[in-house]
């Protein structure tokens, strides 16, 4: 299968500028640039659709470059935004692209030159004065061109403000930089940026000659089987940064996605070719109940994303909470598990008071019925006294109570 078809199946890219053109384009190696918005500190599993479709060109022989925008991030993109976004100061600018730049870096061979280079655009739109930018950039659109872009018609009715109607010619001006001193003919990018993207293609055309060789192309925005916008868990976004969003926390939110979502995100995520993938979904459909699909697509995003001993630590704390042994897992893991269930409860109560005070019962007397029925455990043992009284001897890591009643419901005191 070729480059050009594996996308096709993969189901990444949703629009081309010229389908044919950028087909012939990928039989031989091209320079292919994406750019990355450092409006936070980390990326999320959104933008890392991007980022493998970066991985899969750089290893097909593609050379690739990564902007991180510096300078674009200084205005903000109002693609798929409702309201002007709150501009960065430069500090926190400047932190959020070294962080983004070290991401890419871990999934982007950029040791050599030829093959990938990662810049930031303030290098050179910073160096424009704004009487040279209106005259070399500006005049080549006009209002009603960028009124049509429907990143900004989308904005006219809420408002929008000159800065980021003036984005799209900023964006344009980074492929025609790129285009000159990179030899850079491709661009990517997510299909909320389609107006972008092509603005960068005109303004190239217009100042290079209109056969000049370039092209765009963008990919699905993904959602789940429910048509919600992907990326959104419990937590909030799933970013790729360990201590925003844990490989524990990763690795439930795809081990638990539907069945056509697997499939999909297989395609998407992992660099398994299309027979083992055909494989494991037809393997799936024979015995669904075994999660077959989400379970693979759990492990190979997981290595991907973090590394193989993230993997373990997470599939261990999934195996200490189903069989209930729970007192292998360190501070950290029960704060990253419970974090949004821990409770405060005073040092040396009665068992019955502290299940109460966990919520795991509403009263004294279903409490005692829990405890006496040998539905309490704490800390993986059961105990069936509710007069027990819960003192420092009963705590994991001198400070947590983890009470499981039944099976799967969890509750967890932090003692004071």
């Amino acid at each position: 299968m070729n480059l050009f078809d594996e996308l096709q199946y993969r189901g990444l890219i949703k629009d081309y500028s010229n389908a044919e053109n950028i087909k012939e384009m990928l039989k031989t190696p091209q320079t292919i640039y994406c750019g990355f918005d450092p409006s936070a500190a980390s990326m999320h599993m959104g933008n890392f659709v991007m980022i493998a479709t970066l991985m899969r060109l750089q290893k097909a022989g593609h050379k690739i470059i990564a902007v991180v925008g510096g300078a674009t991030g200084m205005i903000g993109d109002p693609s798929g935004r409702s309201s002007e976004r709150n501009l960065l100061d430069k500090k926190a600018l400047a932190h959020n692209t070294e962080q983004i730049g070290n991401q890419l870096r871990k999934y982007l061979d950029f040791t050599d030159p030829k093959k990938g280079l990662i810049v930031n655009n303030y290098d050179w739109l910073s160096k424009l004065d704004v009487l040279e930018f209106l005259r070399r950039y500006g005049k080549y659109f006009t209002v009603n061109y960028m009124l049509a872009k429907d990143t900004v018609a989308r904005r006219l009715e809420t408002g929008i403000s000159f800065a980021e109607f003036s984005y799209m010619i900023l964006q344009a001006v980074d492929f025609l930089h790129l285009y000159e001193h990179y030899g850079c003919t491709i661009q990517i990018g997510g299909s909320d940026q389609w107006g972008n993207l092509v603005s960068g293609l005109d303004l190239i055309r217009k100042v290079k000659g209109p056969d000049t060789k370039v092209e765009v192309m963008t990919s699905h925005l993904l959602t789940n089987c429910a048509g919600e916008k992907f990326g959104k868990s419990l937590d909030g976004a799933l970013f790729l940064d360990p201590k925003k969003f844990s490989p524990y926390k990763l690795y439930q939110y795809f081990i638990n996605v539907g069945d056509d979502d697997a499939e999909k995100y297989l395609k998407v995520f992992t660099f398994l070719s299309k027979e083992m993938i055909e494989d494991i979904v037809s393997k799936h459909k024979e015995a669904p109940h075994n999660r077959l699909a989400q379970t693979r697509l759990a492990e190979e995003i997981l290595t991907i994303v973090h590394n193989k001993e993230a993997l373990k630590h997470a599939q261990n704390m999934s195996s200490a909470l189903f069989s209930g042994h729970v007192k292998d897992l360190s501070a950290a893991d029960i704060e990253d598990l419970f974090s949004h269930a821990l409770v405060k409860v005073a040092a040396n109560q009665k068992l019955e008071d502290v299940v109460i005070a966990v919520k795991a019962a509403s009263s004294k007397r279903e409490a005692r019925e829990f405890i006496r029925g040998n539905s309490i455990s704490v800390n993986g043992e059961r105990y069936t006294d509710p007069e027990l009284i819960v003192n420092q001897d009963y705590l994991l890591h001198h400070k947590y109570l983890i009470i499981r009643r039944g099976k799967k419901k969890y509750f967890v005191a932090e003692v004071k």
